[in-house]
């Protein structure tokens, strides 16, 4: 994975994003900031599995140039082999395996976040999917199940089985997206592990992201709800470290975005259902509506046709205020992301 790193700054990555982060989002947001590369959804992998069709066309027919990682959950290792051999057989940069999924649907089962707790059949899963996997293989984990005092032995089973990069989400499973991120766990890795570390979680913005890199010293952030909420944030970063102000954007600049990407998912679907598309544009608006209206907030989770979806937008959008580049302090979805830029924060 070093050869896709930039040679001055760290990487910038979209996180995979279940639901989100499929190819219409990837086109709109590549319009407006390019990340270095991306992670697809997650391919569900067990014995009656087969490769997601609509997931596959984030790869097949992505049209950005921007490299993509192929991510898989699961674990049954005879069905990951397999499914890993299947993908390598699609044009993508590599394949990353999902140990860090916090859903309770997910845990239960003993995949993504919930393998944290038998390092002993990650190290088998492992062994298995590099001998299997020709490109690069990379992880994504979490800091531990329970408690980051599991991390370290996590990092030996990482270290013994040369994989090619390794994404850490600084929270445990059971902090969910609830609680600050942990930089010294991350810097941890960034200090033990050969491969290349990327830091993940609570970056929505411009200063965030260099406040983690600076406690960390990551080859690269990875950015998930902030890229949903800002999908300038990559050039933005960019700017940042490039010591400039980041360039601000407009309520109009946020109503386009909207407008693109509702217009670009309905156009994945040949049998457009309203209700459905509207339902899909509220999972993404719950991230861009934090911090600009409460009333507009509230209106979104009420509303239920395109007609209320595109008058609410443009009644409080359309207009050339500017956006703020950080959601509120007390945010309910952004939660605890001050810690990063406390000095005295590890």
């Amino acid at each position: 994975m070093r050869d896709l790193l930039p040679p001055n700054r760290p990487a910038l990555v979209l996180a995979p994003m279940q639901d989100v982060t499929d190819l219409p989002f990837m086109r709109v947001l590549a319009r407006r900031s390019r990340p270095d590369w991306f992670v697809t959804e997650y391919f569900r992998v067990h014995p009656d599995s087969r490769l997601n069709t609509y997931i596959l066309r984030s790869i097949s027919e992505n049209p950005t140039g921007i490299p993509i990682f192929a991510q898989m959950i699961g674990r049954d290792i005879p069905n990951l082999v397999r499914t890993a051999k299947e993908l390598s057989q699609y044009p993508i940069a590599g394949i990353d395996l999902n140990l860090g999924c916090p859903a309770p649907v997910v845990c239960r089962k003993d995949a993504g976040g919930g393998l944290l707790r038998s390092p002993e059949k990650v190290g088998e899963i492992l062994a298995a999917l590099r001998d299997a996997i020709p490109g690069r293989f990379t992880v994504k984990t979490r800091l531990g199940y329970d408690a980051p005092e599991e991390f370290p032995d996590l990092l030996e089973v990482f270290r013994s089985h040369g994989i090619d990069g390794l994404t850490i989400h600084g929270r445990t499973v059971v902090d969910r997206y609830r609680t600050p991120v942990r930089p010294d766990w991350v810097k941890l890795a960034v200090d033990t592990m050969p491969c290349p570390v990327i830091a993940n979680g609570n970056v929505v913005d411009a200063s965030t992201a260099l406040a983690f890199h600076e406690k960390t010293g990551a080859a690269g952030l990875m950015v998930g709800r902030g890229a949903i909420r800002n999908p300038w944030i990559f050039s933005q970063i960019r700017e940042g470290l490039e010591g400039k102000a980041a360039s601000p954007r407009t309520r109009r600049d946020l109503l386009d975005y909207i407008n693109e990407l509702s217009e670009e998912l309905a156009a994945e679907h040949p049998a457009f259902d309203p209700l459905l598309h509207v339902q899909r544009m509220k999972k993404t608006l719950v991230y861009i509506c934090e911090g600009l209206d409460a009333d507009f907030e509230r209106a979104i989770r009420r509303m239920k046709t395109p007609a209320e979806f595109a008058a609410l937008c443009s009644n409080h959008l359309e207009n050339d205020d500017l956006l703020p580049f950080s959601p509120p302090d007390e945010s309910r979805i952004f939660c605890g992301f001050r810690s990063l830029l406390d000095p005295a924060s590890a």
